[in-house]
């Protein structure tokens, strides 16, 4: 499908931010049934087999790849996946829908602030103007009137941080891979080492400790899991990285950067609408300030190039 608007491409991607916020609504009710590895087991096992099918229309990006490298890099960035992902969805179960989906969302004003650590990569003002907002928003929402973090916040905020390294570590590695195989190889990893965890870990696959035994059977059965699984695995990842592709031919990078920084917004408009979760004055003062930051951080340099990676499952961007 060609996509022959800048309209048509700002409403498929509005969709995609739409999917990206309403699954944590999904993913929460999910995981009370599910164990946390093998959601992400088969989600990202589905979401990897569904990319699989592109191969065919970059099939001759297929010769002279450097396989063993390639490997080594999906590996690498699989694992980051993998451990951002865990954090994010084990979070949820001590913390509410809207403040994962929010701090998720720091992995923008992250990504220059540890790009600079590590490999030295210089940001222009506004972006460390956006990260310091972003961090006084991150005290309102998750702290507010108490001196300590909630639990799963900080796992949340782990996750954030592995976005943010993945999204560095995959600007210099997509200039030596095509993105499709590399893309495909680093969501089988993170189903592969999810099924490592649950064969190592103490507890049953496919249920909590403690609750009603349940079989996989008893799981392909409930409506939320199957429904969580197809849209955070098929939507989520395979449309979403067909749609970003597609779209970034007809909108500049800045423009697509800005529209998926509205996935937070969506994700406390569904927990609001679906979970009656409320924030709180504080609450919708840190949110408020963390979306300015994505503004600040998106749109105050326009001289420098946005790259978005496809498949993060965040609002993110690489500021070259």
């Amino acid at each position: 499908m060609l996509i022959k608007s800048p309209r048509t491409a700002v409403i498929l991607l509005l969709l995609v931010s739409l999917i990206w916020g309403a699954e944590f609504t999904l993913i929460d009710m999910a995981i009370d049934t599910i164990p946390t590895h093998t959601f992400n087991a088969i989600r990202f096992l589905l979401a990897g087999v569904s990319l699989i099918p592109l191969l065919w229309f970059k099939r001759h990006q297929l010769q002279g790849i450097r396989w063993l490298r390639l490997c080594g890099a999906c590996a690498l960035l699989g694992f980051l996946l993998f451990i951002s992902f865990y954090t994010q969805t084990e979070g949820m179960h001590y913390t509410s829908v809207s403040n994962a989906g929010f701090i998720t969302g720091l992995a923008v004003p992250l990504v220059p602030l540890l790009g600079f650590l590590l490999f030295r990569n210089r940001a222009p003002i506004a972006i460390w103007i956006g990260m310091i907002v972003a961090t006084a928003g991150l005290y309102l929402l998750t702290v507010g009137d108490k001196l300590e973090f909630n639990y799963g916040d900080t796992m949340v905020m782990v996750c954030a941080f592995g976005f943010a390294i993945h999204i560095l570590l995959t600007g210099r590695f997509v200039a030596s891979f095509p993105v499709v195989p590399m893309s495909i190889l680093q969501l089988l990893a993170v189903a592969l080492y999810s099924t490592i965890a649950i064969l190592l870990g103490p507890d049953p696959a496919f249920y909590h400790p403690g609750s009603t035994p349940l079989s996989w059977q008893d799981l392909a059965m409930n409506p939320i899991v199957i429904s969580a699984i197809l849209i955070a695995g098929v939507f989520g990842t395979a449309y979403a990285y067909w749609a970003q592709s597609a779209c970034q031919q007809r909108l500049e990078s800045h423009k697509v950067a800005l529209i998926f920084a509205t996935e937070p917004v969506f994700a406390c408009i569904t927990a609001w609408l679906i979970l009656d979760e409320n924030l709180g004055t504080l609450g919708l003062l840190g949110a408020g300030l963390i979306i300015a930051a994505m503004l600040i951080s998106e749109l105050g340099d326009r001289k420098h190039n946005v790259k978005l990676e496809p498949l993060d499952q965040t609002t993110s961007a690489t500021v070259e």
